[in-house]
């Protein structure tokens, strides 16, 4: 009697599979709809304002159903991203994505796995996921690797380790304060990506302890310049720990000298880290790999596979050759965490071990099923065309007088602006920012900007697999009409 008074128990299951399971392949076809008409749907557009009032709403208190939640995102959501899957996006340096790493992403969300570690079958797809980076990128077996969210959570994380090793003394336990006699430097590039500042203050070092190194004029750092400057600073009392090099420079895509990099971390005994987001798996391409020479003498090396391998975000990998100080930089004892011989938690949280996350997705399997289905040489030929395309977009200007190419392209990364019969760098600035918004909001293309030597540039950045010649074709006619209209 008792028992039939009880209320009925809660749960987010749903009440009837079979209409569940009736919204879920809409959603799936609807998806691949999406993705199989990009080229014909604008390369971005404004959210109207309509739109942005109904994304404004209260706490959603009582639910509204699914079928309801899921009308809404195909009206107010779908519509208006920031255009990265188009084929005529190049801003910034951002992946396109996989249909099937998307299918990946709603598996590995389905199983809600915790990457942590634990006895379970996707801690060997991970662990086997990194085996592979490690090879490809010319890493050793010993090395440690963990996947990540993104390039920047990549590079603290082998910053953090590089202060460890090199700091001379237990950072660890004493903290910064254990050396109240000097500070913790760092050095890099005026290219270096903006997290290296991040960083410093997250790493409690402080924004002074980056030490930005003048460049060259094909934007790589310049070593005579660096290796002063850290004599120099251990000679005014300070502690050099590491040497940031560049694999693929956000601005323009040039990568410093590694080798010579390299040599300079072995005389100063300094910890030598690549940042290689996007420039590093260039490797992978036979006919590109001395682009990124030097990059396999690295202590560390972060890159993304959701930039240059196409992924969906968010997937990211470090690498490091010390395994032992990589685990010992992150790992934390508690009884609620020890592992055993056997059962769920046998073999412990290896992962945990190796960054700043307990709580992991399973990132690793968009990866494994990628590489598996289209094999890693495929990947190669994409990265091959895309840097082909940056040569053809970079001919096409050279061939145009009212175009002006303003860096090198030794990658996929080409910054220009228009020119036409205009002198004054002012009014160059002016149309060229106004070209690229127009290129925007007109849906048109997404290239981004950035500035190289005071001239404002329309920036290419490709790592896109879905863009073809005829998309850069479309580009600099544009870009050609409205300069002159402008003019």
């Amino acid at each position: 009697m008792a028992a039939e008074k009880l209320q009925k128990e809660l749960t987010l299951d749903p009440e009837n599979w079979a209409e569940f399971r009736a919204l879920g392949h809409r959603m799936l076809d609807d998806m691949l709809e999406h993705l199989s008409t990009l080229a014909t749907k604008p390369a971005w557009q404004p959210i109207p304002p309509g739109i942005r009032e109904a994304l404004s709403e209260p706490v959603p208190y009582q639910g509204q159903g699914a079928d309801q939640v899921y009308e809404e995102f195909l009206h107010n959501v779908l519509p208006y991203p920031n255009g990265n899957l188009h084929p005529r996006y190049w801003g910034w340096v951002q992946g396109t994505g996989v249909p099937l790493a998307m299918l990946a992403d709603m598996v590995a969300s389905g199983m809600n796995a915790h990457l942590a570690g634990f006895n379970q079958a996707p801690v060997l797809v991970e662990k086997q996921v990194v085996e592979w980076l490690k090879e490809l990128l010319g890493f050793p077996s010993s090395a440690s690797g963990v996947l990540v969210s993104g390039g920047t959570m990549a590079n603290i994380t082998a910053l953090a380790v590089a202060r460890n090793a090199k700091a001379g003394y237990d950072v660890k336990e004493q903290g910064l304060s254990g050396r109240p006699d000097t500070y913790l430097v760092f050095y890099g590039s005026l290219e270096t990506h903006s997290w290296a500042s991040k960083a410093a203050g997250l790493l409690g070092l402080g924004t002074r302890s980056f030490r930005q190194i003048a460049i060259n004029g094909d934007f790589t750092i310049n070593v005579e310049e660096l290796e002063r400057r850290i004599v120099e600073d251990r000679r005014n009392g300070l502690t050099p720990f590491c040497v940031i090099g560049t694999a693929g420079t956000v601005n323009t895509g040039a990568t410093d000298d590694l080798e010579a990099l390299a040599a300079v971390c072995r005389r100063q005994r300094l910890w030598f880290h690549v940042d290689g987001a996007f420039g590093a798996l260039a490797r992978l391409v036979p006919e590109l790999r001395q682009q990124v020479k030097g990059l396999e003498l690295a202590d560390s090396l972060a890159f993304d596979l959701h930039k240059w391998m196409y992924l969906p975000f968010e997937i990211a990998c470090v690498l490091v050759k010390d395994s032992e100080t990589h685990r010992s930089t992150f790992s934390q004892s508690g009884s609620y965490l020890n592992g055993s011989s056997r059962g769920v938690i046998a073999g412990g949280l290896p992962f945990a071990e190796l960054g700043f996350e307990l709580t992991r997705n399973f990132k690793a399997l968009k990866a494994w099923m990628t590489f598996k289905a289209y094999g890693i040489e495929t990947f190669a030929d994409l990265i091959k065309q895309n840097v082909e395309q940056a040569s053809y977009l970079k001919e096409l200007l050279e061939n145009n007088d009212e175009l002006e190419l303003l860096a090198p392209v030794p990658l996929n990364v080409v910054c220009f602006r228009f020119r036409g019969t205009a002198r004054d760098n002012a009014q160059l600035n002016a149309i060229n920012e106004e070209i690229l918004l127009q290129l925007q909001e007109q849906g048109i293309a997404v290239p981004s900007s950035t500035e190289i030597n005071g001239a404002f540039a329309l920036r290419v950045a490709i790592v896109n697999h879905r863009s073809s010649r005829k998309d850069f074709d479309l580009l600099v006619q544009s870009v050609l009409d409205k300069g002159r209209q402008l003019l």
